[in-house]
């Protein structure tokens, strides 16, 4: 059974070694969630002034003379609060201390098994409460996270790792009305077209396996906005 944590979920990885990053960026799409790789600090830290992250993964050492712990300060004085996680090669208590003090909220030295990565950015998501329980219900709709089923009126609904994500986004928000770039911004990574119509192909694709064959369609289109899922008429 293949467990899922990260559906919606998006997380800013800033390391300058690309197989690190490669082993990384493998761990977190397994567990489902969408990662912006940033080579450099300069990079990272604009995207994290303008995307809308749960989480970030900073390496201290950067190469180029930058460093995560200036990114990290820098991603706090700019009022983010997302959750941070340091990684560092040294395991120095004063290292330790120093990226805590500047906002860190976790530090894991190198090297280290992605396993307790994922297992520290799942404890991290579930102290921000951005983990819930492993279904979620909307009408006689389910999506379970764990089994990674979706269920309308009892019956199964087939659908592929983009269609879930976008579904699980939905269902986190439910009521709220999502605009497609805030759908583009949490659903793809940063390399997504915003000029493409494909959140429209992907909510039409969805809209068609959730809602086709039942009197109340629960996948609204808000016109001139966006989106959004509710269990009314």
């Amino acid at each position: 059974m293949s467990v899922v944590y990260g559906c919606g979920m998006k997380i800013l990885l800033v390391e300058d070694e690309r197989e690190i990053a490669q082993f990384i960026i493998n761990g977190l799409k397994v567990e489902h969630f969408t990662v912006d790789w940033a080579e450099t600090g300069t990079k990272g830290l604009m995207w994290a002034k303008v995307n809308p992250y749960d989480l970030a993964i900073l390496d201290i050492n950067l190469g180029n003379r930058e460093s995560g712990m200036d990114v990290c300060e820098a991603i706090r004085a700019k009022g983010r609060t997302f959750p941070i996680i340091m990684l560092s090669i040294v395991n120095d208590a004063h290292t330790k201390i120093e990226a805590l003090n500047l906002g860190a909220d976790d530090y894991l030295t190198k090297p280290f098994f992605v396993a307790e990565l994922l297992a520290r950015v799942r404890a991290l998501l579930r102290r921000e409460k951005k983990l819930t329980g492993p279904k979620l219900v909307i009408a006689d709709l389910e999506l379970d996270t764990l089994a990674h089923t979706v269920t309308r009126a009892g019956k199964d609904i087939k659908l592929n790792r983009k269609e879930f994500t976008l579904l699980e986004y939905f269902m986190r928000n439910a009521g709220t009305t999502l605009t497609r770039g805030m759908i583009l911004e949490h659903v793809w990574d940063i390399n997504a077209d915003p000029f493409t119509n494909t959140v429209d192909v992907h909510v039409r694709f969805l809209r068609a396996k959730l809602d086709e064959g039942h009197a109340k369609k629960l996948i609204k289109t808000v016109h001139g906005y966006g989106y959004k899922i509710e269990d009314s008429q």
